[in-house]
């Protein structure tokens, strides 16, 4: 199979697919790998690292797309991309279709087939594709949220950790899953104090017991959510569901009740966001808006910033699964293992998602319906 990796496109973003080594685990099992010009270097890897494995260097995305049977990404084609779509070609990269109507009919409409990072699921509901990145945007919302406290960023002025005799930061985490649980262990080290608010008893059971009570944890409901945000200097959005729009927990009229100054960040944002007031998706050369004298933080590439440690922690768990993809082709693979065909999005010009296909009012076709063995895969 042809592995296809173009560069980035998406504002500030500086991670790419695959690293050299993934290359010459490509090219160890008979696969051709094509890398567009300059795509690695933001996260450190120069064009010749890549041909030293044996990767043959593009000089153009055309080329890289045109010639691939699997493109490989870390972000959702954007719509200068929409036109390098056509009929069978394989789309392995985060997707999060559920806030992206556009790009979701782009992908039907050229018949792509879209396997997603965010929505491959082992049998314990564990997101193996999803985890590395939402560790790593769970601790940089703590950082983030510390830094536009700062006055000069037209924060409150407080230091997250205090010092003695001033008491720390109030910081409140939306969701105990584990972007929630990496930004209240961050948090907590700098000395903060900590709420997360989680809907699962037995979750809740087990972030008290990790964290031997000093991390305080409240039933998520509408009351307990009102009056946490109400008290919050730093109020972090961490709801998942896989393949969904993130539900709205936070209104526009909890916002109005915050302290002037407090700070939101919303790593949900890419799954439409959890916060009423996140309306917009920002960047990350203009990453915050005020809006009833909050900052609102609603960058939805946080791990771009990074992107040394994101394309590592990345690669080490796509990697398989893309191997498993070119080794067996589409159908096989998607067959035989039943987490990668969680993954799958669209297929055949249908979504074969249920949850995606709900979020967009569309049709849910399942996978199992459309393979057909009497089709051979394009090795």
């Amino acid at each position: 199979m042809k592995i296809g990796v173009p560069k980035e496109i998406k504002a500030s973003e500086y991670r790419v697919a695959l690293t050299p080594a993934g290359v010459a685990a490509f090219r160890a099992e008979g696969h051709e790998v094509l890398i567009q010009a300059g795509a690695g270097v933001g996260s450190g890897f120069e064009d010749e690292a890549y041909e030293q494995e044996g990767a043959l260097v593009i000089p153009e995305a055309a080329g890289v797309w045109e010639e691939a049977d699997m493109i490989m990404k870390v972000k959702e084609p954007l719509s200068e991309e929409f036109g390098y779509f056509r009929k069978g070609l394989l789309l392995f990269t985060y997707l999060h279709l559920a806030a992206a109507p556009v790009l979701a009919r782009a992908l039907i409409e050229g018949e792509v087939t879209g396997v997603a990072y965010e929505t491959i699921q082992l049998p314990g509901g564990a997101l193996p594709l999803l985890t590395p990145m939402s560790e790593v945007a769970g601790r940089m919302a703590v950082q983030i949220g510390a830094q536009f406290l700062e006055a000069f960023y037209g924060g409150r002025g407080i230091l997250l950790g205090g010092v003695p005799g001033v008491p720390p930061a109030e910081v409140i985490v939306l969701g105990g899953g584990i972007v929630g649980l990496n930004a209240a262990r961050m948090a907590l080290g700098i000395g903060a104090s900590v709420v997360i608010l989680e809907r699962n008893p037995e979750r809740m059971r087990y972030i008290d017991d990790i964290f031997g009570g000093t991390i305080r944890t409240l039933m998520s409901n509408s009351y307990n959510i009102a009056n946490a945000v109400r008290k919050a200097d730093l109020l972090i959005g961490a709801v998942l569901i896989p393949g969904a729009r993130t539900p709205k927990l936070v209104t526009a009229d909890m916002v109005k009740t915050m302290k002037k100054g407090a700070v939101i960040v919303d790593v949900a944002v890419d799954q439409g966001g959890t916060i009423e007031t996140i309306d917009r998706v920002t960047t990350h050369k203009e990453p915050v808006y005020e809006k009833h004298g909050v900052l609102h933080y609603a960058v939805a590439n946080m791990p771009g910033a990074v992107p040394r440690t994101s394309t590592f922690a990345l690669t080490n768990v796509t990697l398989p699964y893309a191997l498993e993809l070119a080794a067996k082709g589409f159908r096989k693979a998607v067959t035989e293992n039943g987490s990668l065909k969680k993954g799958v999005n669209t297929y055949a010009g249908r979504y074969t998602h249920r949850e995606v296909a709900e979020a967009l009012g569309g049709t849910f076709t399942r996978i199992e319906d459309l393979l057909d063995p009497a089709l051979p895969d394009k090795e």
